[in-house]
């Protein structure tokens, strides 16, 4: 991309690992100033119990060639959401992108467990993790990213909005989370395009978060050790490439075409041609439909 975000002010909320992470790093490679937040960090970890922290990433962020600033926030406390707002209000006096990437339910669903089997205190804690928290962030941010025209909002989720309405996802609450996010993005592309603004939804494809690593026992190094006991791992992606499609749209003088839709990272790397950080451009979601959910064998081929 020949665009750089320069000057260009984000946040990436729930930026300790994962997606959030991978958009944080690639906004700070583009040279924008992004502030990252989530629960842990180096002094507290959250339930989680995780290794990863938001000052790491913030360090990323700088490394990348951005300027990294970490900010312990609970996003389901409105008074902290409001304070984080308020502090960059005045330290910057302008927000241009809000990625809320705010999840935390990997440990709290039940794979095919129906609604009434399902632990009903993990499944509220779920929605009120991928749903409320996305709602308190919009309703304190956006005023301040519609202080200026152009500003874009990037609503995280898993899935395309096609993909999900036809499947379904996991478990009764995380099928709900999902695609409340991706009306969120819809209904927030009606309230911010007559404003100046855009917001989309967009998923990652099959992503090698640190906790998809660790569950497999690879890196990112040896991730294709993976593939023994999970062929179609094959058309995994990096948290990069995700941050590399926010970067794209952030860097678009024209990514208002894109309000209120669903998107994903492959589809954008076709639009933009980035790539993903070995120089291929997975393109998860229709191999899913095509060849995994088809019951093919693993083949990526004309996929990446």
């Amino acid at each position: 991309m020949s665009a750089t975000l320069d000057g260009k002010v984000a946040l990436v909320a729930g930026a300790t690992r994962g997606a959030g992470r991978g958009i944080a790093v690639e906004l700070g490679a583009a040279g924008a100033t992004v502030y990252v937040t989530g629960r842990s960090t180096r002094e507290r970890r959250s339930e989680y119990d995780r290794p990863e922290t938001i000052e790491d990433t913030a360090d990323l962020v700088t490394e990348a060639g951005g300027r990294g600033i970490a900010v312990p926030t609970d996003h389901l406390d409105p008074a902290q959401v409001r304070a984080l707002v308020d502090r960059i209000a005045a330290e910057q006096g302008r927000l241009d992108v809000l990625v809320n990437d705010i999840w935390g339910g990997e440990n709290l669903f039940e794979w095919e467990a129906p609604v009434w089997e399902h632990d009903l205190d993990k499944g509220l804690r779920l929605l009120r993790l991928a749903v409320e928290t996305h709602a308190i962030t919009s309703h304190h941010a956006l005023p301040l990213l519609l202080r200026k025209e152009g500003g874009l909002v990037v609503e995280m989720t898993d899935g395309t909005a096609e993909y999900n309405r036809d499947t379904y996802r996991n478990s009764f609450f995380y099928d709900l989370a999902k695609t409340a996010v991706l009306r969120m993005a819809f209904s927030l592309g009606h309230e911010l395009g007559s404003r100046g603004g855009t917001a989309v939804a967009l998923t990652p494809g099959w992503m090698r978060s640190e906790i998809m690593l660790d569950h497999f026992g690879v890196t990112e190094e040896s991730w294709r050790d993976a593939l023994e006991s999970e062929p179609h791992f094959g058309i995994s992606e990096s948290p990069r490439y995700v941050g590399r499609a926010v970067a794209a749209l952030a860097a678009d003088p024209r990514v208002s075409r894109w309000n209120g839709q669903s998107l994903s990272g492959g589809r954008l790397a076709q639009v933009y041609g980035f790539t993903d950080l070995d120089g291929s451009r997975p393109d998860a979601w229709r191999y899913i439909v095509e060849v995994q959910d088809a019951g093919k064998p693993a083949d990526t081929a004309g996929y990446r």
